[in-house]
């Protein structure tokens, strides 16, 4: 099964006035689709923050393909 890389970023505004994306949180997730480990990585998010939604932590999240360095 393929991995993936789930990446949570949120904007924030500097003491500049500037737009920063800041991580919130990573996890690696087994799935066999981006959509799927989206959607797994979404709900493990959810937990670990006591939330019901991940866009109250979070304004994007991202999908990555881990590759295996065994390979």
């Amino acid at each position: 099964m393929r991995q993936f890389l789930i990446t949570f970023h949120k904007q924030v505004s500097d003491d500049m006035g500037h737009e920063r994306r800041v991580r919130q949180h990573q996890v690696v997730v087994p799935a066999a689709s981006e959509a799927s480990a989206l959607a797994a990585g979404q709900a493990l998010f959810c937990e670990a923050e006591g939330i019901v939604d991940w866009r109250l932590r979070a304004d994007a999240c991202e999908a990555a393909e881990v590759q295996d360095e065994l390979a």
